[in-house]
């Protein structure tokens, strides 16, 4: 719910507001460029005005706040976002908003009216208003029930913010992703299966600023379209966080090489198959600029995931492999693609579970990986990359 008559959203961000001036600036300019590409492409109507510590979204006279709202928490670097009253830096009209939000918004329950000031030349202090103020919120409801005051963990909050040229009042708190903003950091390859897990990471990577470059390899008779336009379709999702950012996926054709490895080993098997495609990935990122390799990986949660087991196929490149999901457990996996919308379309049926040999290595040797698994499998990755397609999302 929102106060009647709300014609800003409210934006906070938190981890920029630990760096230096200088690149705090650089980064909200950032942020605030991809808040008016995410609105654009979802026709939502707002003027994003960059102040420097609450930038906000002005709204026309009339028209729904809600959206904004809406679309602002889907971008990284955003904390929250707080549909608000715009008023005169006055107690009266502050008053005045804060029972009219009252009137529409709380109706049992105990309440608090939570009040910053950024400007300390008003004739008044952040206490009076958190004072004044809830005596008008009490005020305003107090015929309908009885009203509450708790200052420790109120049922509901009353926000305002007092600034030089103006005053907001406000009711709720939008959740965004919070991090950082997309791009304002060097870019990564993601392997996409699109299984629920590296969708999932190449998301968490783009919340930490990293726009991903994704990458899926055809398994071929072990794959097929199913599999593929599966994980085409969490990229898609991927891509409404991020309309100003190319996210073509490299298709890369690597059926040939999974065939081998399921008729000629047993032992390692899907060892080896990382390692395929992490030297496919280190090889695409070195075409694209890419300063990393993203996985799905959690250790232990299969048995090609055991510690010692990424130890033996990380070996396979010399770039990092950042796997933002090192400790989740599942639940939690399922629970943020619950959240981001790609769910739904990562749980069809795997293809690559029938690539699996009937038993698991969980403790493997390096040197005996090698021995057994084709000499020409990282120039097989190298050939593959190199016959990548493009498919535009």
């Amino acid at each position: 719910m929102h106060p009647p008559a709300a014609d800003t959203v409210l934006l906070r961000h938190g981890d920029l507001n630990t760096k230096s001036n200088t690149v705090k600036r650089y980064m909200v300019d950032l942020l605030l460029e991809n808040l008016e590409a995410i609105l654009e492409d979802r026709a939502v109507p707002g003027t994003v005005v960059h102040d420097w510590n609450r930038p906000r979204v002005d709204v026309a006279s009339g028209a729904d706040v809600a959206p904004v709202a809406e679309a602002a928490s889907d971008v990284f670097g955003i904390v929250s976002a707080s549909p608000a009253i715009t008023v005169p830096p006055e107690l009266e009209a502050i008053c005045a908003a804060l029972a009219e939000t009252a009137r529409e918004t709380y109706h049992e329950g105990t309440f608090a009216v939570d009040a910053s000031r950024a400007d300390k030349r008003v004739p008044f202090t952040s206490e009076d208003v958190a004072r004044v103020g809830g005596q008008a919120v009490w005020d305003a409801v107090e015929d309908r029930f009885d009203p509450g005051v708790d200052l420790d963990d109120p049922d509901h909050t009353f926000g305002v913010e007092v600034r030089d040229e103006a005053a907001y009042v406000f009711y709720e708190r939008v959740p965004g992703p919070g991090g950082l903003p997309l791009r304002s950091q060097a870019p990564m390859v993601a392997l996409v299966s699109g299984g629920i897990d590296s969708p999932v990471a190449a998301y968490e990577m783009m919340r930490r600023g990293s726009p991903v470059i994704p990458v899926y390899v055809s398994l071929g008779e072990y794959g097929g379209p199913d599999h593929e336009a599966r994980a085409i379709e969490t990229v898609r999702t991927l891509a409404r966080y991020a309309p100003n950012t190319n996210l073509d996926v490299y298709r890369v054709p690597g059926g040939d090489t999974v065939s081998l490895l399921a008729e000629t080993m047993e032992e390692g098997r899907m060892l080896s198959l990382r390692r395929f495609f992490y030297r496919i990935g280190e090889r695409i990122a070195e075409t694209t600029g890419a300063s990393g390799v993203v996985t799905g990986e959690a250790i232990g949660q299969k048995s090609s995931q055991t510690a010692q087991n990424l130890a033996v196929t990380s070996r396979a490149t010399t770039l990092p492999i950042h796997r933002p999901l090192l400790t989740w457990d599942k639940h939690e996996v399922v629970e943020r693609a619950r959240e981001i919308d790609t769910f739904a379309d990562s749980t069809i049926n795997a293809g690559c579970n029938r690539v699996a040999p009937d038993r698991a290595e969980t403790n493997a040797v390096y040197e005996r990986l090698l021995q057994v698994e084709p000499d020409d499998l990282l120039e097989r990755a190298v050939a593959a990359a190199a016959a990548a397609e493009r498919v535009p999302v």
